[in-house]
């Protein structure tokens, strides 16, 4: 904008002198031919041009002094008003990309490159607020979704609850029957809770890496133990490619979070009696994590957004599946802090997550 604010100052200048130069030498050499045809005319007494004439003939050095200033004035007037005037011009365009609309700013046509950087501002405008608007409507989507979600569990709990309190006679093989209910309930309301807390901390708090020398292999075959009993629910396994020993510096705590988020999703979206591939490799310059489950093949249209903040792959918000949105988003923020990436291909019911993390030299 400095260079371009510097251009159409020397412009103006350049005009200026120009347009002054062309008067001060014209206005002389106009007079001077107006004075030699005049001379060379006859002229009779009783022709109202003569008389003119005559009379300014009179005057002449104070017309042309005052005709001379004057030119002089008016043309410098001209162009030191003319920076007012476009500023006046951007001040209104800036105004209007206060509140863009889809028309076009349209300046004068010595702005071109500032009209051109401003429609480039308003398009940018709008676009953000084109984000802004859709995140919003997510997040509030969302938190209709998760106060349904809390709801539902919370009167299971307190509906199986009552039932234990009201008949204490219930035998011992029903009482645990409802026992267990009530706690899965408890524990589905507890991870919807850390959901919520998920989704301060993603909006309010900057990511800090305290990385350390990690043990990754031990780490990911801790992890997918872990998943074990979730695993058999769906009766699913684990194919485990996990080399001994793979150390890399990172931060343990967040990386594990990365990992957990990934099985997790595999796990959710995996159809039942298959296998989920779990594999990493050493490589010369990075490790490369992949995870692998047999799944309802994802659409183009939504890998491409599959990393967003509050976008669920899953928008029927059943109690085994539905989450924030926020997983995969976070996992990526973190990946990307460690200077790694994370991509996702699905096809032929197969859904696969690649990350890359690169070797420090």
């Amino acid at each position: 904008m400095n260079k371009t604010k510097n251009q159409i100052g020397n412009q103006i200048v350049l005009r200026y002198v120009i347009t002054l130069a062309l008067f001060l030498v014209g206005f002389p050499a106009i007079v001077i031919m107006t004075i030699t045809l005049a001379s060379s005319r006859v002229w009779h007494d009783s022709d109202p041009l003569y008389q003119l004439l005559r009379g300014m003939l009179d005057y002449f050095a104070i017309i042309v002094g005052t005709v001379y200033v004057g030119g002089i004035v008016g043309i410098t007037a001209y162009y030191l008003n003319k920076p007012i005037r476009y500023l006046n011009e951007i001040i209104q365009a800036a105004r209007d990309i206060a509140n863009p609309s889809d028309e076009a700013i349209r300046l004068s046509k010595n702005l071109k490159s500032v009209e051109d950087e401003l429609n480039l501002v308003r398009e940018q405008t709008l676009r953000s607020a084109i984000v802004a608007k859709d995140a919003e409507k997510r997040k509030n989507d969302l938190v209709i979704y998760l106060a349904h979600d809390l709801k539902t569990p919370l009167t299971s709990i307190i509906g199986y609850l009552t039932l234990l309190q009201d008949e204490p006679d219930i035998s011992t093989e029903m009482r645990a029957r409802y026992t267990n209910i009530a706690l899965n309930k408890a524990e589905r309301l507890e991870y919807l809770v850390n959901e919520f807390f998920e989704i301060t901390r993603f909006n309010l708090t900057t990511q800090i890496l305290q990385k350390e020398n990690t043990n990754i292999s031990v780490m990911l075959q801790q992890i997918a133990y872990e998943f074990t009993p979730i695993l058999l629910e769906k009766n699913l396994e684990f194919d485990l490619d996990i080399p001994n020993d793979i150390y890399y510096v990172c931060d343990s705590n967040k990386l594990e979070r990365v990992f957990d988020n990934l099985i997790r999703n595999a796990i959710n979206y995996s159809f039942e009696n298959t296998k989920i591939l779990l594999s990493i490799k050493n490589n010369d310059d990075n490790l490369e994590f992949k995870i692998t489950n047999s799944g309802k093949t994802i659409p183009p249209e939504i890998i491409c957004r599959i990393f967003e903040q509050f976008f669920r792959l899953d928008n029927s918000r059943q109690s085994s599946t539905g989450g924030t949105g926020l997983g995969l988003a976070i996992a990526k923020e973190i990946i990307e802090l460690h200077g790694g990436s994370i991509t996702v291909e699905s096809e032929n019911e197969k859904i696969q997550f690649v990350v890359i993390f690169p070797k420090m030299a």
